[in-house]
């Protein structure tokens, strides 16, 4: 009898264990559930966007989902001659050859994936600082974007960029190729003013971005500006219906760019000549 009780508990006790072997949980790792987590984020589509009454966007509208804006405005006075040679250039320049440009994209990394949403294009003319700016407001207006702005260079136009070399010139190359157009900005020349500013004051600075650069040369401290980091999410909060308040905060960005980048130009080309 005793024998019978011990098999009875004994087998008791295995299906105790199989049971609560079957309620236990295993545990996940971290890294695989942060996986699941964002792949559901994902699923779930982009955070909802309240829509806005705030839609006014600056320019005037020159093609579906196309904006333009152009202003004149006293901004230095250029010599007839860019002394060039801070960039190691033996001739000078005329100042009516220079066009400098700045884009505003949908994100740093650059790829394929990455577009404009915004160009800017600052030159002289007769004596004046003109300043013109192309934003779209739709994903189908890029190629109207990109044959304006193409309509813009001569055969002899030099460009003037911060950084551009590395990043907005190979940008604009790709999307012009994926546009099938032809790349206005190959072959023309090209005054990158990271790399002098670099050469000069790397160590002396804390960094060598243009908002140092602008502060350290120019003076200028920009107040209540939007981050260029943050235009991305300025523009798709547009395209999803929302305010166009920081997407006109991005344009105001846009101009200071161009404005310092002539400013640093003839600053760099007057110490070239002392």
């Amino acid at each position: 009898m005793s024998v019978a009780v011990d098999k009875l508990r004994l087998l008791r006790a295995q299906a105790g264990q199989t049971s609560a072997s079957k309620i236990a949980k295993p545990t996940m790792p971290v890294n695989v559930r942060l996986l699941l987590q964002r792949h559901a984020q994902i699923k779930q589509g982009p955070t909802a966007v309240r829509a806005s009454r705030d839609r006014e966007v600056p320019g005037e509208e020159i093609a579906p989902g196309l904006h333009y804006t152009e202003a004149f405005m006293d901004w230095f006075q250029p010599p007839p001659w860019i002394d060039t040679t801070f960039a190691r250039w033996i001739d000078p320049v005329h100042h009516g050859r220079l066009l400098h440009f700045d884009t505003e994209t949908t994100g740093l990394a650059g790829g394929t994936g990455t577009r404009a949403f915004m160009i800017g294009a600052a030159d002289w003319v007769d004596g004046r600082f003109r300043l013109r700016q192309l934003t779209i407001t739709s994903m189908a207006a890029e190629v109207a974007m990109l044959r304006v702005f193409a309509e813009w260079f001569n055969e002899d136009t030099v460009l003037v960029s911060y950084n551009g070399k590395s990043y907005d010139a190979p940008l604009l190359s790709t999307r012009y190729r994926l546009a099938r157009l032809q790349n206005p900005l190959q072959g023309l020349g090209h005054l990158d003013l990271l790399h002098p500013v670099r050469r000069r004051w790397k160590g002396a600075w804390d960094n060598c971005k243009l908002a140092t650069a602008e502060r350290q040369l120019l003076g200028v401290v920009r107040e209540d500006d939007l981050p260029g980091s943050e235009a991305p999410a300025a523009w798709l909060t547009y395209l999803r219906g929302g305010s166009a308040a920081n997407l006109r905060r991005v344009a105001q960005h846009n101009a200071q760019d161009l404005k310092s980048l002539a400013g640093i130009l003839l600053h760099l080309a007057t110490m070239s000549q002392t």
